[in-house]
């Protein structure tokens, strides 16, 4: 299972601690803040899977970090959490139109949280919550390194793995060579973007074997994006460990997720 990073924002310290505490007994990656100003800068270093923000914090306040936040392509699709004591409609309504994809109210129970946050990640990025991916008809089993396209094994370079894995991650998201190199290669590579371009092509050559429709999209002056082109492209799915072989030899009866 992958791990999810989360990017904690709260400056009440006895509450912070408590939910270091929740989150990392759940296995989750945690950077903890209570200033709005770092928080901006955390979430730029390395982008997290979630956001849990208290609106009143210290510098910025909570609700200008959530604002700031979508603006930044990096962070514009990351599901954000509000905390906040202020209940009222207006101020629900405020956050969520602000960019929220969630508003809870103090007090709160940190097992409810737990699960909201659950929920939240299951929905915007099924990875997180299991170990095999598919889009349209390509499977990839990402603890034994398999890869399969309409059920015939694909074979995969190491960094054509990891690429396909990143897009299968976020179907349907456009992503720049800058990007792409941040995601695959790491933030301190000393790669040049175009290099982004041949792995493309070997992973295009790789899973386009038998004039199988090439479902990496190339959107111009913008980037590459996993994308079938149809209305009705099949959505992500996931499976726990196990329902592999079943996936293979049967085809999935339905959408699993932990």
């Amino acid at each position: 299972m992958a791990r999810a990073k989360m990017l904690l924002v709260e400056d009440d310290a006895a509450l912070a601690e408590l939910l270091v505490w929740h989150f990392k007994r759940e296995d989750f990656e945690i950077a903890h803040t209570p200033d709005g100003e770092e928080a901006l800068l955390l979430a730029k270093e390395k982008v997290p899977d979630i956001v849990l923000l208290d609106w009143m914090v210290e510098g910025l306040s909570g609700i200008e970090v959530c604002r700031r936040l979508r603006r930044a392509p990096e962070t514009q699709n990351v599901p954000i959490i509000m905390l906040t004591a202020r209940g009222e409609e207006e101020d629900r309504v405020r956050g969520l139109e602000t960019g929220a994809d969630d508003y809870v109210t103090k007090p709160f129970s940190p097992r409810e949280l737990v699960a909201r946050v659950g929920a939240v990640l299951r929905r915007v990025r099924p990875a997180l919550a299991g170990e095999a991916l598919s889009y349209a008809d390509i499977e990839m089993d990402t603890v034994g390194h398999k890869v399969r396209r309409s059920g015939e094994v694909v074979s995969l370079g190491p960094t054509e793995f990891r690429l396909l894995k990143h897009f299968l991650e976020h179907p349907g998201w456009v992503f720049s060579r800058e990007r792409l190199l941040d995601a695959v290669w790491g933030h301190d590579s000393d790669i040049e973007s175009r290099t982004v371009d041949v792995h493309i092509r070997r992973l295009r050559k790789a899973i386009n074997v038998g004039e199988r429709p090439d479902i990496i999209r190339t959107v111009r002056s913008a980037g590459y994006s996993l994308d079938t082109g149809a209305d009705d492209s099949v959505p992500i799915r996931v499976w726990r460990r196990g329902e592999w072989n079943r996936m293979r030899n049967e085809g999935p009866k339905r959408d699993l997720v932990r």
